[in-house]
């Protein structure tokens, strides 16, 4: 088994695209019509979707973390800052992620780019 992702509407295409020539399964919020959804919604969804969030947005790692203080379940987020990695580094990360993990060792969890 391997890790799809949900991304959110702050991921640069070039990632979601390299991703996908890499064979990740990626879902974007756009493409699943949720534009402008609030983070608490997005979160639900990924979990309603089997998916691990991967954002750039600190507003939804600060989601994240309110959920793991009051032990609210969501599918898990993966984040990093814009000025953190370049988008190779953060493909190949995400490729690894994908790959050599299971969507249970994910639920509850946020992680930080660059690994």
């Amino acid at each position: 088994m391997s890790v799809s992702l949900y991304m959110d509407e702050n991921v640069p295409l070039p990632i979601t695209v390299a991703l996908r020539r890499r064979g990740v399964d990626v879902l974007t919020v756009q493409e699943d019509g949720r534009r402008h959804t609030p983070d608490p919604v997005l979160l639900d969804r990924a979990a309603e979707l089997d998916r691990v969030m991967f954002t750039m947005d600190d507003d939804l790692v600060a989601e994240a973390a309110r959920r793991i203080r009051s032990h609210e379940p969501f599918a898990g987020v993966i984040y990093v800052h814009q000025r953190n990695v370049s988008i190779g580094q953060c493909v190949g990360d995400l490729a690894v992620i994908a790959g050599a993990s299971d969507p249970p060792d994910w639920v509850n969890r946020v992680e930080f780019l660059p690994l």
